[in-house]
């Protein structure tokens, strides 16, 4: 093992003294392309390095002989000699390899410093030349330009001269055509062929305006300066003799032109009309070649209009209904629309300014065939003597007005697509309507008040029917006195709204400015207010008749009494009656209620909004609604005075005529006490529970409480000077408690705390009777609630004069 390791390290010691006798490891091609430091060391290393397993296992024989051998160390890395012999000698290589390299790049540098030299000076000398070369173009630019400018002003020195001869010719051609036209007055025979040549036409028309408007310009001007000398004399006279040949020859020329434009317009050769058309231009601007074609147009015959009319009102002989009209005027309207936009077809073809014919043709239809239909569409009728409602009255005008005044406007708007030039198409179809739109509220409100009076009419119509169907039999008794008035009805109401809700639709259409449609709006509420403040005052007032009926009746039939006291069947039938009368009433103030809930909810949602625009308006109308209903509620307030009054009339009637002085005041005071509410009180209850229904249902809110709070302290009131006809013992006292708590249970659905209260204190003054006469002193003195009334209570004990009260009193009263 030793020899062997010895001769291991003898063979790298000869490799690595021989290093520098090694070929060249490294070349200057290996640094080129893809260089790979790793692949170049292992390509230098791998020959010195061993293998992996034989350096292994000579690790481990290493390992062992190093425990074997004690004292004798051998290296772990026998190879490292070699390597650094090597890589020394690579350095050795590098450094050469890199100063050959230095030395090419400085050769190199050098030689690139002498072509740079070269380069610039060729540059230098090649931009003399470029600046040399500038100049020379400059210069030759300069001569270029030179001589263009004045071959352009000799070209446009011959070019006047051209002109100039051109005139000179074109003015002796004129002079010798307007020496031919300035013979005799009318001989047009002996012309140029010129002008009588029907190919030549156009040449002929332009050079005949040329000599008139030169003809005429001239006389003009001798006009105004004055004939100084005779040769101008002359000279005008002649000019005046060709002007009116030439007159004459223009209108024979525009009437051929005409002709044959009209001929191939039957034809329909477009080609033809549209050369007519562009020399007829050159006469007034061929206004009267416009004027001819939409003349002759067959959409403006006499019989094309005529069934405009059947096709909107159609064969029937009855009133127009707006719904066909509508729908017939959409139909004409419609082919109207439809022949316009194939005549603008052609009129594009054909005319040189499409435009111009096209505001001539909707100019003639909206003021020849559309007027000729409203006229017998849209009759006026008279205010003073308005057509009846069997005939349809103001309001079919109005409805009709509607339909037209949109059904045109949609009109106007397709025509303006079609195209109409310069034509104020929306400002030419309000003038249609002007003579209708100037006094339409006047119509408007002349409208409402017409339907309402026909409405008022067939109500009272229906009134007296279903008064004479049921009879006059039983009248007398009262019971059925108040069916033949005219009750208030809530559909009726609605009727007036929905008249007036159509009247502002209307106004709507006819109104473009805010401004106006506020002020119309304004007007049209108004009637509304006015018509339903009519209609519930007077069925209130009628209403309100049939309590003072009843109230007479109560009068008459009050002093009919036996003398027993007791009311004659007279007087219950007009109990009957007032009872009738106050659920009529009742009814009327719930249906009044109703109908200015309608029209309060019409204002809010409809109305107010339409108002603002002018300022003030809609608090003004707040104000006129609120003053319009003011006699209604007057009238309503009145009435309900009338139904308490009449309330207690029964009430009054119930308690003389069922109440009993045995009541409270029994013969033997010591029976037991009867707990019962006496018959009267129970009828009075029921009375005022059956008769209230009604006004439960028909009132709300704070009229209702206002109502029954005036009921309950009249109640209160009457039964207080009821009591004080009567005498009390303690057992009727219990009694008058009974019926007293009877009425305090009953008052309490009044839900009126100040009438609770009163009733409550009648309880406590009940007390009075009830109690022995030496405790009268101390309950008064306790209860300062009834010590006002409390004196006069005392006085109706039936032991107030047994038993001296006034003297034992006087003290607590005085």
């Amino acid at each position: 093992m030793k020899e062997t390791r010895d001769g291991m390290k003898a063979d790298r010691l000869s490799k690595s003294a021989s290093t520098d006798s090694y070929p060249l490891v490294l070349d200057i091609d290996a640094f080129k392309g893809e260089f790979s430091f790793d692949a170049l060391f292992g390509n230098l290393v791998n020959e010195i390095l061993p293998d992996e397993e034989k350096d292994s296992s000579e690790g481990h024989g290493i390992l062992s002989g190093r425990k074997g051998v004690q004292g004798q160390l051998n290296p772990l890395f026998p190879e490292v000699d070699a390597l650094l012999d090597l890589f020394k000698n690579s350095c050795t290589q590098l450094i050469d390899l890199r100063k050959k390299i230095d030395g090419k790049l400085n050769n190199l540098k050098k030689e690139v410093s002498v072509q740079d030299s070269k380069h610039r000076k060729t540059l230098a000398e090649l931009e003399k030349g470029v600046d040399g070369l500038f100049d020379s173009f400059a210069r030759l630019d300069s001569r270029i330009s030179s001589v263009g400018q004045t071959a352009a002003k000799i070209g446009d020195h011959l070019q006047s001269a051209d002109t100039q001869r051109e005139n000179a010719s074109q003015t002796i051609d004129l002079v010798k055509y307007l020496m031919e036209f300035n013979g005799s007055p009318g001989d047009l025979m002996e012309l140029s062929p010129l002008f009588s040549d029907d190919s030549r036409v156009a040449e002929a028309a332009s050079i005949a305006q040329k000599l008139r408007s030169f003809a005429e310009e001239d006389i003009g001007g001798q006009g105004m300066g004055g004939p100084s000398v005779a040769g101008n004399a002359t000279a005008s006279r002649g000019l005046e003799v060709a002007v009116a040949n030439l007159q004459e020859y223009c209108n024979e020329l525009e009437n051929r032109l005409l002709s044959r434009f009209d001929a191939a317009s039957q034809r329909r050769e477009l080609s033809t009309m549209a050369e007519c058309a562009k020399i007829l231009s050159k006469f007034n601007r061929g206004t009267s070649a416009m004027q001819h074609y939409v003349g002759l147009r067959p959409m403006f015959d006499l019989g094309v209009m005529n069934a405009d009319a059947k096709v909107v009102f159609g064969d029937q002989e009855s009133q127009p209904n707006p719904s066909n009209v509508a729908k017939g005027l959409s139909k004409v309207y419609k082919e109207i629309t439809d022949t316009v936009r194939r005549e603008a077809a052609t009129i594009t073809a054909v005319f040189p300014s499409p435009n111009d014919v096209m505001s001539i043709l909707v100019q003639r239809v909206l003021e020849d065939r559309v007027p000729n239909l409203l006229e017998k569409l849209l009759m006026k009728p008279s205010l003073v003597n308005p057509p009846s409602t069997e005939e349809g009255g103001l309001v079919l005008y109005l409805r009709l007005l509607a339909v037209a005044y949109e059904k045109t406007q949609e009109l106007a708007r397709d025509l303006h697509g079609v195209g109409c030039g310069d034509l104020d198409v929306e400002g030419l179809t309000e003038s249609l309507f002007l003579p209708h739109k100037d006094i339409y509220i006047e119509y408007e409100q002349a409208s409402l008040r017409q339907l309402y009076k026909a409405k008022m009419e067939e109500l009272h119509a229906e009134s007296q029917q279903s008064s004479e169907s049921s009879g006059t039999i039983g009248r007398s008794k009262g019971a059925s006195m108040t069916s033949s008035h005219q009750q208030i009805s809530v559909t009726a109401v609605t009727e007036f709204v929905r008249w007036n809700e159509e009247a502002i639709s209307r106004c709507t259409v006819f109104s473009s400015q805010p401004s106006t449609l506020a002020a119309y709006v304004r007007a049209v509420f108004n009637c509304l207010l006015d018509q339903v403040s009519i209609y519930i005052t007077e069925g209130l007032e009628r209403a309100r008749n049939s309590l003072t009926e009843a109230a007479a009746l109560r009068e008459r039939y009050v002093i009919g009494t036996n003398i027993r006291g007791r009311v004659t069947s007279n007087a219950e039938s007009a109990a009957a009656a007032g009872e009738s009368s106050f659920r009529t009433f009742m009814v009327a103030v719930q249906c009044c209620g109703s109908s200015v809930a309608i029209v309060q909810q019409y204002f809010a949602n409809s109305i107010s909004r339409l108002l603002l625009p002018i300022d003030g308006a809609h608090a003004a109308s707040c104000e006129e609604m609120a003053s319009a209903l003011s006699s209604a509620e007057n009238a309503a307030y009145k009435g309900l005075q009338q139904c308490i009054e009449t309330v207690m009339a029964e009430v009054e009637r119930l308690l003389s005529t069922e109440q009993k002085a045995t009541d409270y005041r029994s013969a033997d005071d010591c029976i037991v006490p009867d707990h019962r509410p006496t018959i009267a009180c129970t009828r009075v209850v029921a009375y005022s529970s059956r008769v209230l229904e009604s006004a439960f249902t028909a009132l709300d809110g704070l009229n209702k409480q206002a109502f029954l709070t005036e009921l309950g302290n009249r109640l209160h009131k009457g039964l207080l000077n009821h009591w004080q006809k009567f005498t009390f013992n303690p057992s009727g006292g219990l009694r008058l408690k009974r019926d007293i708590t009877e009425y305090g249970e009953y008052v309490r659905g009044f839900n009126a705390p100040s009438v609770d209260e009163k009733f409550e204190s009648l309880g406590i003054m009940a007390n009075v009777f009830i109690v022995a006469p030496e405790s009268l002193s101390s309950l008064v003195e306790g209860t300062p609630s009834i010590r006002k009334d409390a004196q006069k209570f005392i006085q109706l004990r039936d032991d107030y004069k047994s038993e001296k009260l006034a003297s034992k009193l006087g003290s607590i009263f005085g």
